[in-house]
């Protein structure tokens, strides 16, 4: 375990300069300074512009569109601090890409996520600070300590600001039901759930809802807004159901594909994400439809007590 005395470092790929940026305020520093750029034929390019011998590093990078890229810098970065001799690795992971493949549903298929774990680890990685996984057993594939944080106190505090009345947390399956719970529980709200049959990994089919929603207002909750095919169909099925205002609140807004024109024909009046991952052209598009909540005290908070050797368990709220 390295002292608390031992400096700190915050380095950034290219995920998201922006949100490291605001982690550094908290921290009352500034990102060190490394070149993350390309060769000419597209190979990832790092080098270091400080000295990291011994230091307590961390490496803000979401694993975000374009996954592939900035995956790539995360584990040569990585690399790069393991051969500087860095006393500690902390990858700070605000997304996991690659989490879907969490398990084998059927024959022949791969579970990225602890293909992307290995991969990080191999790289020289000590330790993992990540942002609402797509499934927590993920942090069981890591053989090195993984702090699991929420975007749910910031998410939660935005809405409790708000004041609604008649309000209804509602989640698009069944799997987010844990989440949605905690929402109501800290709003004093309902609970809902909208049934979900799976099509195909790009498209769901909502079915019938359970619970109270008629004349209510909904908060539908869920931990990343892709496609917008599952949370889409959920509003319109809660607003076919009787439905008042409806909002969206969601940990990461990917927005790819169809999203955008799936949000903007949909009953949602808001959509509230953070910055855990930039957000793209599809996503400003929607205007004042997209609200966007920086978790980057959540985040710098959580580095600073990993530095100190102090608890994190706090901040682990759902």
């Amino acid at each position: 375990m390295l002292s608390p005395m031992t400096e700190m470092k915050l380095f950034s790929g290219n995920g998201n300069p922006a949100l490291a940026d605001k982690i550094c305020e908290v921290l009352g520093t500034s990102p060190a300074k490394a070149v993350v750029g390309r060769f000419p034929d597209g190979e990832i390019n790092v080098k270091l512009e400080e000295d990291v011998r011994g230091c307590d590093m961390f490496v803000v990078q979401p694993t975000c569109p374009p996954v592939n890229d900035n995956l790539m810098e995360l584990v040569v970065i990585a690399d790069a601090a393991r051969r500087a001799s860095a006393g500690r690795i902390t990858a700070v992971m605000p997304y996991f890409g690659y989490a879907r493949k969490d398990r084998k549903e059927e024959g022949r298929v791969p579970i990225t996520a602890k293909l992307v774990a290995n991969m990080l680890v191999h790289a020289g990685v000590d330790r993992v600070l990540a942002l609402d996984l797509h499934a927590t057993q993920i942090q069981g594939f890591f053989d090195i300590p993984v702090d699991h944080l929420f975007s749910f106190p910031v998410l939660s505090a935005y809405f409790q600001e708000r004041g609604f009345a008649d309000l209804t947390i509602a989640t698009p399956d069944v799997g987010g039901i844990r989440m949605a719970r905690a929402f109501a529980e800290t709003l004093g709200a309902g609970l809902a759930v909208v049934d979900k049959r799976r099509i195909s990994p790009d498209e769901a089919e909502q079915g019938f809802v359970i619970g109270e929603v008629k004349n209510r207002n909904i908060l539908l909750v869920d931990d990343m807004i892709t496609t917008a095919g599952s949370i889409t169909g959920a509003a319109r099925s809660l607003k076919e159901h009787g439905a008042k205002e409806i909002y969206a609140a969601a940990a990461h807004g990917i927005f790819c594909g169809p999203a955008a024109e799936r949000l903007a024909d949909s009953p949602i009046r808001e959509v509230v994400v953070t910055d855990s991952i930039p957000l793209n052209d599809n996503g400003k598009s929607l205007g004042d439809q997209v609200r966007v909540l920086s978790v980057g005290g959540l985040l710098g908070t959580a580095i600073r007590r990993i530095h100190m050797n102090q608890s994190v368990s706090s901040l682990f709220s759902k």
